[in-house]
C-alpha cells in the first residue's frame, strides 16, 4: 500500500477507499444520540458556535444554501427561516442514518416547504456549478477522506461571490487550554459515549479525528489553494473551534 493510498481514520492509517465506510459506521452508530451527545460534550456551547456561523453567513431571503454534513439539521432549520419561500435550503449528508434523523427531526418541528434532503459525498457534490449563494459544513470536514477535493467541489457549486463557511474543531491557542482539552477529550468523551450511546469507540475516534484535522492556518491555506478568496478564520472558545470563511471570486 503506497502513501498515496493511505489516509487517517483517527490515529490509524487505513486505505483511502476504506475510510468512507469506517466513518459511516461511526455515525450510523451515534445518529440516534447525536443531538444529546452534542449538548453533553459541549455543555450546549455548540449552539453558540452554530449561531455565530449563521450570523457570519450573510444569508438572506431568496438565497440558495447548501449545508453539507448537515447531520440533524441545526443549521438547515435556521437557514430555512432566513431564505423564506423564495429561497431553498439543501440538507446534505453522506450518512443515510444521520440524514434520516435530521429529516424526521425537522419534519416534526414543522420545517418544510423550502428544504430538500440529499445523500451526498462532499468530494463530488451532485449539483450544477454556480448553484448556491452559501455553502456550510459544520463539524464534518475532518471526516472527509480527501479534504482538498471536497473544498474544490464546494467552490464549484457556489455562485460567484458566494460564501463558504467551515465550522470545525481546531487547535487551542494556549498550551494550558490544549492540555486540559486533551485530558477531557480522551477521558471524558469516550466515557460519555459509553454511558449515553453505549459506544466508547466512536467517541474515541472523534477525539482522534479532531487531533488529525489541519490547524487554522493550514486549513486557510487549503481553502486558498482550492481557489477561494478573502479567506480568514475566527477562533471560538480559545481555538477549540474555528470558523473559516472564503469567497468564490
Amino acid at each position: 500500500m503506497s502513501d498515496q493510498d493511505k489516509t487517517h481514520f483517527g490515529y490509524k492509517q487505513v486505505e483511502s477507499n476504506e475510510k468512507e465506510n469506517l466513518v459511516a459506521s461511526v455515525f450510523s452508530s451515534v445518529a440516534d444520540k447525536y443531538d444529546l451527545m452534542n449538548d453533553l460534550m459541549s455543555a450546549g456551547i455548540h449552539r453558540l458556535w452554530k449561531r455565530f456561523t449563521i450570523e457570519s453567513s450573510a444569508v438572506r431571503r431568496g438565497h440558495r444554501v447548501l449545508d453539507i454534513a448537515g447531520g440533524t439539521g441545526d443549521l438547515a432549520a435556521r437557514f430555512s427561516q432566513l431564505v423564506g419561500n423564495e429561497g431553498r435550503v439543501v440538507l446534505a449528508d453522506i450518512n443515510a442514518a444521520m440524514l434520516t434523523v435530521g429529516r424526521d427531526k425537522l419534519i416534526d418541528r414543522g420545517v418544510q416547504g423550502n428544504l430538500d434532503y440529499c445523500q451526498a459525498n462532499a468530494e463530488c457534490l451532485p449539483f450544477a456549478e454556480n448553484s448556491f449563494d452559501c455553502v456550510t459544513i459544520a463539524f464534518g470536514l475532518r471526516n472527509v477522506t480527501d479534504k482538498q477535493k471536497a473544498l474544490e467541489s464546494m467552490l464549484s457549486v457556489l455562485k460567484p461571490g458566494g460564501r463558504l463557511l467551515v465550522l470545525e474543531f481546531s487547535k487551542p491557542v494556549s498550551a494550558p487550554l490544549e492540555k486540559l482539552y486533551d485530558t477531557y477529550s480522551f477521558n471524558v468523551l469516550p466515557a460519555l459515549g459509553r454511558l449515553v450511546a453505549n459506544d466508547a469507540d466512536s467517541y474515541q475516534y472523534l477525539a482522534e479525528s479532531i487531533r488529525m484535522h489541519p490547524d487554522q492556518e493550514t486549513l486557510q491555506g487549503m481553502m486558498e489553494d482550492a481557489g477561494f478568496g478573502a479567506c480568514d478564520f475566527h477562533n471560538l472558545t480559545g481555538g477549540i473551534v474555528a470558523l473559516h470563511r472564503g469567497i468564490k471570486v
